[in-house]
């Protein structure tokens, strides 16, 4: 993930990117054969993908669930198939909000079960099953858009607009998971989320390429609210600078920050060091919705829990007919499948 990733993957690229070019070649030729030639099964639900050409956060889980809300009110009924992080069901499992830790069943599904059934898997196909047997009549597939395991009748693919592609490298050189251009082959449209310019270059070749490009930003809940007010702010994400410029944007002030891993699992010695650290400072502690339902659905003190404040965030799409014009260009693609056209 991307705060576990090497820094030099955000970077330009250097004498460690090409070192590695032999490896990223070999690497990335095995994921466009994959891509290319992978007999995909398919379901009898549209399928909707939301993937990234990178490893590490761009923002897949907001827009994941903006577009659940969307399909919602379109009197459909979303499922969220999901692979989990460091999941522990040997089968397909629909995620519990009530019942399941983050251990069991990763953190993003906790957040995607509080607007979705979501099914966590790495089988996709039984996994669709699964929630086509929960009574789920359009699915999101939330990454998938490389393993080529099921039939995707439209794939979105998100670039973070401050991150793009980082230094163009295939991994290992580079966070790209495989060729960019093998990539956006099978790509219906482009997603650039959030404020930057190092997402443009893919911006222009998705537009050279006859692909739609779509923008969206997060946006903070009750950001008024955050105003004049100093935290220590945590966050166990890929990007951590991102959520404390957040924070910043929206009038709040982070006095100290603090950095983990992506999906970090927090140990009680460092749950201590923060709350120590925050009340010697006089300061509010901030954490992202991503580690507080680690945190929540883990084993994080109850005291802990209640003096955390969450910063809640919410996908906003440039134009808002956006989000039905996704879901209706899926559910398309989905009966021309099912005529066979």
């Amino acid at each position: 993930m991307a705060s576990e990733a090497p820094p030099f993957w955000w970077e330009r690229p250097d004498w460690r990117a090409y070192a590695l070019s032999p490896l990223s070649t070999l690497y990335g030729m095995v994921a466009a054969r994959r891509m290319a030639s992978a007999k995909r099964e398919t379901v009898d639900l549209p399928v909707l993908c939301i993937g990234n050409f990178t490893v590490g956060g761009t923002g897949k889980t907001p827009v994941a669930i903006a577009l659940a809300r969307q399909a919602r009110a379109m009197n459909l009924t979303p499922g969220i198939l999901s692979r989990g992080h460091g999941g522990g069901f040997s089968q397909p499992h629909i995620v519990d909000v009530h019942h399941d830790s983050a251990k069991h069943v990763g953190d993003e599904p906790l957040l995607l079960a509080e607007h979705a059934s979501v099914a966590v898997t790495p089988n996709r196909p039984a996994g669709a099953k699964l929630l086509l047997e929960q009574g789920c009549d359009f699915l999101i597939m939330d990454d998938g858009f490389q393993s080529a395991r099921i039939h995707i009748d439209y794939a979105l693919v998100v670039v973070d607009a401050r991150y793009g592609i980082g230094n163009g490298h295939v991994i290992p050189g580079g966070p790209l998971r495989a060729p960019l251009l093998e990539q956006l082959r099978f790509a219906d449209a482009v997603l650039k989320m959030g404020e930057g310019s190092a997402g443009d270059e893919i911006v222009r070749k998705a537009s050279r390429a006859g692909k739609p490009v779509f923008e969206a930003t997060v946006r903070p809940r009750n950001a008024e609210a955050l105003a004049g007010r100093r935290f220590l702010a945590f966050a166990g994400i890929g990007h951590p600078d991102k959520f404390f410029d957040t924070i910043v944007k929206a009038g709040g002030t982070v006095a100290l920050s603090r950095s983990f891993p992506d999906h970090h699992v927090f140990a009680d010695d460092e749950l201590a060091e923060l709350h120590a650290t925050a009340r010697a400072g006089q300061l509010e502690m901030m954490t992202t919705a991503k580690d507080a339902a680690r945190l929540r659905h883990g084993a994080a003190p109850q005291d802990f829990v209640d003096q955390l404040n969450v910063l809640e965030i919410d996908a906003m799409f440039e134009l808002e007919q956006v989000p039905a014009r996704i879901i209706e260009q899926t559910l398309e693609a989905w009966r021309r499948r099912r005529s066979g056209n």
